[in-house]
């Protein structure tokens, strides 16, 4: 239980302050542990990341996955993979990550988190290749990288609203730059 709040408080953390705001002081804080105890859970920032990520990214995925199931054509599938994934910015679980994909990381997390991301793009490759792209799985991480950019302006806060973002991204995906 202890461990499972110390992870509840790292993505609240990290959902309001970004990386700076996840200490070993704040989560202690956060859970009314002594700092030392929360050492006997996680030996480093680093290590705190590495579990969000093994216990976050798979509940992601399930729920792009379910949500592509749900779609009944590839086209449909595609724009449920983009839409879903967009639709969880505004998830704390995924702006905690999204701020940890920003700082400064270890080797052990940045791999945990590509291999999430490649994860995600696992899922779609049966669709593009049923839409006929000779190289659905180089295509699902183009599609990928269209997503994460959205992500990213979303996260920005840029000048449009979410789901205009959301929209073009959609756009993108089902017609490529053609508009």
């Amino acid at each position: 239980m202890q461990r499972a709040a110390l992870l509840d408080a790292a993505r609240s953390l990290l959902s309001e302050g970004g990386t700076e705001a996840l200490t070993f002081p704040a989560l202690a804080e956060r859970t009314g542990l002594a700092r030392s105890s929360v050492y006997e859970y996680f030996r480093s920032r680093a290590a705190v990341v590495e579990e969000l990520c093994e216990v976050d990214f798979p509940l992601w995925a399930a729920e792009v996955e379910a949500a592509m199931a749900a779609a009944d054509s590839p086209e449909g599938k595609v724009e449920a993979y983009v839409r879903q994934q967009l639709a969880l910015v505004g998830d704390r679980r995924h702006r905690a990550v999204v701020a940890i994909s920003a700082s400064e990381l270890d080797a052990g997390a940045r791999e945990k988190i590509r291999a999430a991301h490649g994860g995600l793009a696992t899922l779609i490759v049966e669709a593009l290749g049923a839409l006929g792209h000779t190289q659905p799985r180089l295509v699902a991480m183009l599609l990928q990288g269209v997503v994460d950019a959205a992500v990213r302006r979303i996260e920005l806060g840029a000048a449009e609203d979410p789901e205009s973002i959301t929209e073009a991204a959609v756009a993108m995906a089902l017609r490529g730059v053609r508009g």
